[in-house]
């Protein structure tokens, strides 16, 4: 099974900093990325979570409480093209088959 990447956007939310911040620390080498088709940072995981306290620690930053409307944000900014095709796809069933239920 394929390992999945993180990407800077990823990472930023998981860092709690924005996603300059993780192209600095990244290029300072400070945070461990490689690159890939040498233009577009990735992360491992693993990786970002063992330097995750430091990063914290280093930049002062709180724990962030993940609440439900930033999960449900998250969601809806990660899933925002199956929410419009479904509800494209309803609108057209309707509009096929209401005649037949009248």
């Amino acid at each position: 099974m394929k390992e999945r990447l993180l990407t800077t956007r990823e990472v930023s939310k998981i860092l709690g900093l924005s996603e300059q911040e993780i192209i600095d620390l990244a290029n300072a080498n400070l945070l461990p990325s490689f690159k890939v088709a040498g233009e577009f940072l990735r992360f491992r995981k693993e990786e970002i979570s063992k330097v995750k306290e430091t990063i914290k620690n280093k930049y002062n930053l709180p724990e962030k409480k993940h609440k439900l409307k930033d999960a449900f944000r998250e969601f809806v900014y990660f899933n925002d093209f199956y929410i419009v095709s479904a509800i494209v796809i309803v609108v057209l069933l309707w509009t096929i088959f209401k005649d037949l239920f009248v």
